[in-house]
């Protein structure tokens, strides 16, 4: 997925890769801990991703792009 800027906030990417239809639906992946960023567990919805970055959510890996 391509990104304009620099860098794009968690939730933000994941409704706009359609891993969720509303942004609210992305704290329930959060803190169940089904969503990683390059390899981690990650809890934050406003963490910083910028291109590179992979970002794997139950059925989906996702490169920030």
């Amino acid at each position: 997925m391509s990104i304009q800027g620099d860098a794009i906030r968690l939730g933000q990417f994941l409704k706009l890769a359609d891993v969720v239809d509303v942004g609210s639906d992305v704290k329930g992946l959060l803190m169940g801990g089904m969503v990683r960023v390059n390899g981690e567990v990650e809890s934050r919805r406003g963490r910083q991703l910028v291109p590179g970055d992979e970002v794997v959510v139950p059925g989906d890996r996702l490169r920030v792009g």
